[in-house]
């Protein structure tokens, strides 16, 4: 493991949303919503309104821009979310989840607690310099890849992209091998 279990999970789920912005768009509702809250594993408020989806929406950008940046600008971005978020850091633990990190009150709304686990996770990459896990997929796509091997091989954000890959090498190398029809 490179990570501790909640920084993997935060990091997955930051991830996740982030690529959930990506065509197609993977959370326009609130059974979207409710389904990214049940899989990642939340616990704490969740309002499951109109207003909560369109707050989590609007938080993928600043995902994306602090899951894509090079490590000192990533400081930054960590640095204004816990600023913003007033967070303070304390041990928990729930259910059949061991001790693990909170930066801010289960009551607080659900954005904000992605934002500020995403950025507590973010500060164990970067304070040993893993920023290499995160890349943009090597397909043709904008997806974020976190690469959690021990080898760094992982490349592409889906299996759909690797599929699709896949498929292309495939089809170029049978392409490159059929004789034309002049010989």
């Amino acid at each position: 493991m490179v990570f501790a279990h909640d920084t993997e999970s935060a990091l997955v789920s930051a991830v996740a949303l982030a690529n959930s912005a990506e065509d197609p768009d993977t959370l326009e509702t609130r059974t979207d919503l409710r389904e990214f809250y049940r899989s990642h594993n939340y616990t704490g408020r969740f309002d499951g309104d109109e207003l909560e989806l369109a707050a989590v929406r609007d938080l993928r950008p600043l995902l994306r821009q602090l899951l894509t940046s090079d490590r000192d600008s990533a400081v930054d971005v960590v640095n204004h979310i816990l600023a913003d978020a007033n967070a303070l850091p304390r041990l928990v633990r729930h259910g059949d989840t061991d001790w693990h990190l909170h930066a801010v009150g289960d009551d607080r709304p659900f954005a904000e607690r992605i934002a500020v686990e995403s950025a507590m996770a973010m500060i164990d990459v970067i304070r040993s310099n893993e920023m290499s896990r995160l890349q943009i997929c090597a397909a043709d796509c904008d997806g974020i890849v976190l690469d959690l091997s021990r080898n760094r091989s992982r490349k592409f954000c889906s299996t759909a992209c690797g599929n699709r890959t896949a498929v292309a090498a495939y089809r170029s190398r049978q392409s490159e091998r059929e004789p034309s029809a002049e010989e």
